[in-house]
């Protein structure tokens, strides 16, 4: 049912307008909203190319519109400064930008999703271009706009910003979840309450990688990162604050985890 769904909604939009100057490709899923997303989430950048290197992984649908797994890999482009993600469809449509640094063009996570929408990943290089993949995800919806589940647990207070992570050094693998609410303030009486970046830093401050969070990111956020093999030595410090100011600190242990 999904799929017809989500069919219809892309014969019933409109083609993108390719008159539009800040537009230079035909958008594969004719939603109409790419050069609007554009100009919002990108910074209005003038050029930007469809690349099959951009590769966005995702279920076809999603089973819990709480949770949609999705990994970006843009490991195929050199030079990547940031990775963008967003959606066509939804009332918050920029989910996250990731800054490699460091690490790879990689990121695994979930995001909450409120709707069937196309979801991409727009990657800038260091000399200014940008590159464009994605995938579309049928969707029940409304993952979005419910209370967070950690509000039924009297402790959620106390684990509020609890960093639980492991570092696989061989692989360049780094796993990070952060306990905390991310609530998107679109559920009644509940405002808007979640982290706004997590840092990741050597013990000697050099920064590895940064990750910028917006509402869609799911509740007690998940991230995978690639490094290269050999990149990890050390232990990482993770850093980072909410939009009430609470502090997120841990370090995660060389070949090692905490719990």
């Amino acid at each position: 049912m999904y799929k017809t769904l989500f069919a219809a909604m892309l014969i019933a939009t409109p083609a993108l307008a390719l008159d539009d100057p800040k537009v230079t490709l035909d958008d594969p899923y004719r939603t109409g909203m790419l050069g609007y997303l554009q100009k919002q989430i990108l910074d209005d950048p003038s050029q930007i190319t469809l690349d099959p290197r951009v590769k966005v992984l995702a279920p076809e649908a999603a089973e819990d519109s709480f949770h949609v797994p999705i990994t970006v890999d843009a490991r195929g482009i050199e030079n990547v400064e940031r990775i963008a993600l967003f959606v066509d469809y939804g009332p918050i449509p920029h989910i996250l930008d990731y800054y490699p640094g460091e690490a790879e063009a990689w990121l695994s996570f979930r995001f909450k999703i409120d709707q069937a929408t196309p979801v991409r990943a727009a990657v800038q290089t260091t000399d200014g271009a940008w590159y464009l993949g994605g995938t579309a995800i049928d969707a029940a919806g409304g993952g979005c706009a419910a209370p967070a589940a950690a509000y039924a647990s009297d402790d959620w207070e106390e684990r509020l910003g609890k960093v639980r992570a492991r570092m696989w050094p061989k692989t360049g693998r780094v796993r990070v979840i952060v306990d905390h609410p991310m609530d998107t303030g679109l559920a009644d009486g509940i405002p808007v309450f979640t982290i706004q970046a997590l840092d990741f830093k050597g013990l000697d401050g050099k920064k590895m990688a940064r990750i910028k969070l917006y509402e869609p990111v799911n509740e007690d956020p998940t991230f995978s990162l690639r490094f290269a093999e050999g990149a990890l030595t050390a232990p990482l410090q993770v850093s980072g604050r909410d939009n009430n100011g609470n502090e997120i600190e841990a370090t995660i242990p060389f070949n090692g985890a905490i719990r």
